[in-house]
């Protein structure tokens, strides 16, 4: 690790342990759906003004804390750029407010979403909570959110640059509507993915998160192909992903690698959140009473870490060096972040470790693969996917 990075580390480390940890390290106090609102709406005005004198200044103070860059760590994948394999995750900005300054954070791409076509109030809160001991969280938000033709008004207000011009790469994931029923879903996503299209490098088809009724059983073979047959007809599609759920079996998920590869779909995304409890069953919800058991919605943080690097080896083996993984559920460190590229994915994305650990683990990250790359003698970090090389 270089001395700037080290320096960047303790000032902003300090900072982040000073005002946010006191809040993460338990679960009660401020909510964290307020707290994710609280920010984004801070976030989402910046990212609207971000051009004026006084954000402009501001901004760029945040990218020269935040942003690592290094020719070793850029790559070209179903067509975009990335210059850097870490982004985040889908969930976080759900309507797009700050599309226009996430690669002030270091980020290499920013998913944008989930957005449905209908806009949804989502389920009754509360709806998120933090596992604090765990560095985990539990949600059953609903796809919450304003609706593709909302999220098209808030990506047109931020004037942001065409696709494949942008200073990062700019995925949309999208959601099936809740008062659409599962027979008309290839029809809904259509007509949310059309909407939107022109904003996005990639879009990503969400048909794994466990807090719309059905949603899951568009994981099945005839239903996937269904739906991806019925959005390649859109002229101009941008490349297509598709995020699947970490609680099928082995079999299913061999199956649904022979759809992505017979489709020619751009790449998968592995995991979303978990509705096994992994261990914690017992694991008391303070704010409810009951137990994780009795609780309903997805897991995601640390404890999915075992399950997600498990699919994604499974999805690597069965799709060998065709498509691209990406990589995602409870990667919170550089070494975890390494042992998830290592085992196949291209790319990574984080949400809950980055918000329990703050900004400053994007940068962590990026340094930590450098040093690898270093210490295994690899000149790209293309050259460590799926390598298998260990954590040195």
């Amino acid at each position: 690790m270089t001395k700037q990075a080290k320096k960047k580390q303790i000032s902003l480390q300090r900072l982040y342990q000073y005002l946010i940890t006191p809040i993460l390290s338990k679960d009660e106090g401020i909510d964290p759906e307020t707290l994710t609102q609280l920010a984004l709406s801070t976030l989402g005005q910046i990212s609207i003004y971000r051009n004026s004198p006084g954000i402009s200044t501001l901004l760029k103070s945040i990218a020269n804390d935040l942003q690592i860059t290094d020719k070793r760590l850029e790559q070209t994948i179903f067509g975009c750029q990335f210059k850097n394999p870490i982004g985040l995750a889908a969930g976080f900005d759900k309507n797009g407010v700050a599309a226009g300054i996430w690669d002030h954070f270091g980020f290499g791409f920013a998913e944008l979403g989930t957005v449905t076509f209908h806009a949804q109030i989502g389920n009754q809160r509360p709806r998120l909570f933090r596992l604090a001991k765990e560095k985990a969280a539990l949600n059953r938000m609903g796809f919450n959110n304003n609706g593709a033709a909302v999220m098209r008004t808030t990506l047109e207000r931020q004037s942001l640059i065409s696709p494949g011009k942008r200073p990062l790469t700019i995925g949309l994931n999208f959601g099936k509507s809740k008062i659409t029923a599962l027979e008309k879903a290839p029809e809904d996503y259509f007509s949310s993915v059309a909407l939107l299209a022109a904003f996005a490098d990639y879009v990503v088809i969400n048909i794994s998160s466990p807090n719309t009724p059905g949603l899951r059983e568009l994981q099945n073979a005839n239903l996937l192909k269904r739906l991806l047959k019925h959005l390649k007809k859109l002229p101009d599609c941008p490349p297509l992903l598709v995020k699947i759920a970490p609680d099928l079996s082995n079999e299913d998920i061999d199956e649904l690698a022979k759809v992505a590869l017979q489709e020619r779909i751009s790449g998968l995304i592995a995991v979303n959140t978990s509705t096994n409890r992994l261990g914690l069953e017992k694991r008391l919800i303070t704010q409810t009473g009951k137990t994780l058991a009795e609780e309903i919605g997805g897991l995601s943080g640390q404890p999915l870490q075992g399950r997600a690097i498990e699919v994604l080896r499974r999805l690597r083996t069965q799709t060998g060096q065709e498509l691209p993984l990406v990589g995602v559920g409870g990667i919170d460190s550089p070494k975890c972040a390494w042992e998830r590229i290592t085992a196949g994915a291209s790319l990574l994305q984080l949400y809950t470790g980055w918000i329990f650990q703050g900004p400053i683990l994007v940068p962590q990250i990026l340094e930590g693969l450098l040093s690898q790359l270093e210490k295994h003698g690899l000149q790209h970090i293309s050259e460590a996917v799926g390598s298998e090389l260990p954590w040195t």
